[in-house]
């Protein structure tokens, strides 16, 4: 007996599981592929307003998988220990979880999972979602393509989607509290969003009367981050990096302004969570 088959495309709201879409959409059109975004409720408006936009590309809806819980209910489950590198409860709970719950009828009916994920051609250092089940396989178009950073960017601006607007200040989709951020980001985070900035202080500051062994950002809470000094400090410590960054960076003459530095070549390949950030 043949198996049925389900295809279904995980978007974050970051630049390569949209140009993942958009490739699969031009080069595999015989695919029913249903695409899906696992809606934490504390991401960026920029976020939404790109899926809106990557919606009207595709020509299909992109199922929104909203948690049953939502963060302030698995907060208090976790004593009010924000989720940190070291325990990273948010992706699982608020990320994979609804995933799984929304995978496991189809699993339980007897289809075969084909789940496509964005992983590029020059990582090579990152594992995509590993499944425990047979019947759900993973698929890394853009890395058995070879297709590196540069080809997202083409993908992208070839299909007159180009980046969300976010990737003026900040280089990861994700929560907007994400302790995955480098310091200029939380910066830019209270420039462009003070109100979220607040938000993440006062869980901060929650956790923090509770014991909690973590700040969002290491080494300091974000109390003492937005002090003057401290905040010319961290604006100081990136001009510098970046002007260290793009002596560094080789220019292509293939591919004239087509990679622009992001928070990534400036600082270093950063640890990130995939179901959050690709």
């Amino acid at each position: 007996m043949v198996k049925a088959e389900r295809h279904v495309l995980g978007l974050s709201g970051g630049r390569d599981s949209a140009a993942l879409a958009v490739y699969m959409r031009e080069n595999h059109p015989e695919l029913d592929i249903e695409y899906f975004f696992t809606d934490t409720g504390k991401e960026l408006p920029e976020v939404y307003e790109y899926l809106v936009k990557l919606e009207g590309f595709l020509g299909k809806p992109i199922l929104r998988l909203n948690p049953d819980r939502d963060f302030d209910f698995w907060l208090k489950q976790y004593n009010d220990f924000l989720p940190s590198p070291q325990t990273r409860w948010c992706t699982r709970q608020l990320k994979l979880r609804p995933f799984e719950q929304w995978v496991r009828p189809m699993l339980d009916e007897g289809a075969r999972v084909y789940s496509y994920v964005a992983i590029r051609a020059d990582e090579q250092y990152r594992q995509g979602y590993s499944s425990k089940q047979d019947d759900l396989q993973v698929r890394l178009p853009l890395k058995e393509a070879g297709i590196d950073k540069a080809g997202v960017l083409e993908i992208l601006e070839g299909t007159g989607l180009g980046l969300p607007s976010y990737y003026e200040w900040r280089t990861r989709s994700g929560c907007t509290f994400c302790f995955f951020q480098q310091k200029i980001e939380w910066v830019r985070l209270r420039e462009r969003h003070p109100e979220c900035f607040q938000e993440a202080k006062d869980y901060e500051k929650n956790a923090l009367e509770h014991g909690s062994p973590f700040t969002w950002s290491q080494g300091e809470s974000l109390h003492e981050l937005e002090q003057p000094e401290r905040l010319e400090e961290i604006r100081k410590d990136h001009e510098l990096r970046l002007v260290r960054s793009k002596a560094r960076s080789q220019p292509n003459p293939l591919r004239p302004n087509s990679e622009p530095l992001d928070i990534d070549d400036v600082y270093g390949k950063a640890k990130v969570c995939l179901a959050c950030h690709k």
